[in-house]
């Protein structure tokens, strides 16, 4: 994997590439298979190469919440646990096979001190991840479920025929028949 793919926009030297590229693994993940359960404690996160994963929490009812999708490009984890060094209440799925890169924080806090501008790239990640978070939680208090399944599909171009519609319905709070009724609605207009 090019280093600089994942750090677009920053100059990265040859002898920082190499440093980077010691510190992260690549891992393939197959379909249906986890990398993190709840009560697990992270260390690491990953960055997806290729394939879709989700994060996730199960309720008392035995009822799914999906948290986020992770695409090509992204990175995922479960946070609290990542950074706070916690009981992980998140689990990440394999929804479509993978090829991951994976960085313990260690290594992150490691390559942050030592490469110039990386910790901004980081900083960066956080502070979109948080923004979605927050503009997803305004819109799942304020929204019906028909803008919510358009702000979906905005942010997660192409991703429908990925990953099942129960996962789209969990991500969105709503049932699989709501999901069915809007998208039907939605191709009538």
């Amino acid at each position: 994997m090019d280093i600089a793919n994942i750090f677009k926009g920053y100059q990265i030297s040859n002898e920082h590439q190499r440093m980077i590229d010691k510190k992260i693994t690549t891992i393939t993940i197959s379909k249906g298979e986890n990398l993190l359960f709840p009560g697990d404690t992270t260390t690491y996160q990953y960055y997806v190469v290729r394939g879709c994963l989700r994060s996730y929490f199960t309720d008392i009812s035995a009822k799914e919440h999906t948290i986020q999708f992770a695409i090509t490009d992204w990175w995922i984890s479960d946070y609290t646990s990542f950074f706070k060094k916690e009981k992980a209440i998140l689990q990440i799925e394999c929804l479509q096979d993978a090829v991951l890169l994976r960085l313990s924080r260690d290594d992150m806090n490691e390559i942050c001190a030592t490469i110039p501008g990386i910790e901004e790239y980081f900083r960066f990640k956080t502070e979109s991840y948080i923004g979605s978070f927050q503009r997803r939680i305004i819109g799942d208090l304020s929204k019906t479920a028909k803008e919510r399944y358009q702000d979906f599909v905005n942010t997660y171009p192409n991703i429908e025929q990925l990953v099942k519609n129960y996962h789209i319905a969990s991500y969105l709070g709503i049932t699989s028949e709501s999901l069915s009724r809007i998208r039907k609605e939605i191709a009538r207009n």
